[in-house]
């Protein structure tokens, strides 16, 4: 695969200056995740890199959306009168999603334990968690489907972007902060997740058919947890601690244009999609619904990735993403009718395209943390401690990766 230089130079070096700094204040993070957390990381060995467990984690939830879509490609099976998703593969989802969240909260915990914490490995694990937004969006869809009882598929597109949009916001406050402040939203969600699976395993999707309260089904909570984590929780939140550090002159970027860069791409690939959506003479999302939530997902991944980039270098934000101007001629073709007979065939051509592209930046991206200006070399640090009245005196040899201007 040809590979192509998307970090520059200047990025590059403002990886070198780059240091870590978050903030999760959500109490169930921080007195029922993190305390868990701990103890599983003590369990893993010290040779596990960290890189690999974010993978693994991502991998997970790649697995439950293709079970899913073998089972429950059209998002009709949990509807009634339709031959349902069977029983283990809820259990089997219910675990993979836990152990994909476990496997995210501990993947930090591994690298500051074996001290390889990196910015290359913290990119790597928000890119990667960018682009799982999409994964758990459409496997839990498939508990409610789209039928009688269930969520419409435009109404799951736009509940698709209110997630989208939570994750970016969070990435938005970095960029003007330097601070990344962990949604509230992003635990409570894994956890309700997971459980939703267990339990409809146990009670079947029949379950779901019933009002939860009087005329309010359980697609409506579902909804209006979405809703409600975004413009009660995340959105307050990020807009706050944006204000705070504009009011403490912290702020990163002053003119209200530089603020909002980030958005603009979001912003256009939101509108491209729904006009695509809105005009599509074959009804395109009604007809290949779980097809274009992947393009959407894998395209906005792709430019929250450049933005992760940018606020981790401390570099401007680029306004347009590269993947926009052949969407948009695309959908313009569309529009016109000139593709009528063909829609569907190009919305999987174009769907391919945009994995290919993601995959191949992040590939690229990867890349430069293994040139060959980068040696490793050995060394052994001994330091000692005292516990119990003991001191311990311990040794032990680590592995660096350095340039070859000498600088760790």
């Amino acid at each position: 695969m040809a590979l192509y230089e998307y970090v520059t130079p200047e990025q590059l070096s403002g990886f070198d200056k780059y240091k870590y700094s978050a903030v999760d204040t959500n109490p169930l993070s921080i007195y029922v995740m993190h305390p868990f957390w701990n103890s599983v990381v003590k369990v893993l060995p010290t040779w596990l890199a960290p890189n690999l467990i974010t993978f693994t984690g991502f991998m997970f939830l790649v697995l439950n959306f293709l079970i899913l879509s073998f089972y429950d490609f059209d998002f009709y099976a949990s509807a009634q009168g339709y031959s349902h998703v069977p029983s283990w593969v809820w259990v089997a989802a219910g675990l993979f999603n836990f152990l994909a969240y476990t496997l995210d909260g501990v993947d930090g915990k591994q690298a500051r334990r074996t001290n390889s914490s990196t910015p290359l490995g913290e990119l790597f694990d928000h890119g990667l968690d960018s682009w799982a937004c999409v994964f758990f969006v459409c496997s839990v869809y498939s508990v409610f489907g789209r039928g009688e009882s269930g969520v419409g598929v435009v109404t799951l597109y736009f509940l698709l972007w209110v997630v989208l949009f939570s994750f970016i916001l969070s990435h938005w406050e970095k960029y003007n902060t330097g601070v990344l402040f962990l949604p509230w939203g992003y635990d409570l969600s894994q956890v309700t997740i997971s459980v939703v699976y267990i339990v409809t395993a146990w009670v079947g999707v029949e379950t779901w058919y019933l009002p939860f309260f009087w005329n309010i089904y359980y697609r409506d909570v579902f909804i209006v947890m979405i809703l409600g984590c975004l413009f009660t929780v995340t959105l307050p939140m990020s807009l706050y601690n944006v204000l705070k550090a504009y009011r403490s002159k912290t702020l990163k970027h002053s003119s209200v244009y530089e603020a909002f860069l980030p958005f603009l791409s979001p912003l256009l690939l939101f509108i491209l999609s729904s006009l695509w959506v809105a005009l599509s003479p074959t009804d395109i999302l009604q007809q290949q619904p779980r097809a274009f939530y992947l393009m959407v997902g894998t395209a906005f991944a792709n430019v929250t990735c450049k933005l992760i980039v940018c606020q981790m270098s401390n570099t401007r934000c680029q306004p347009l993403n590269w993947l926009l101007l052949p969407m948009a001629a695309l959908v313009l073709l569309i529009l016109t009718g000139l593709l009528n007979q063909s829609e569907t065939g190009v919305l999987y051509l174009w769907t391919g395209v945009v994995l290919l592209a993601h995959v191949h930046y992040g590939v690229s991206v990867v890349r430069p943390a293994l040139r060959p200006s980068y040696h490793m070399y050995i060394y052994t640090h001994t330091w000692t401690s005292t516990a119990n009245l003991h001191t311990i005196t311990m040794q032990r040899t680590l592995y660096l990766i350095t340039k070859s201007n000498g600088n760790v």
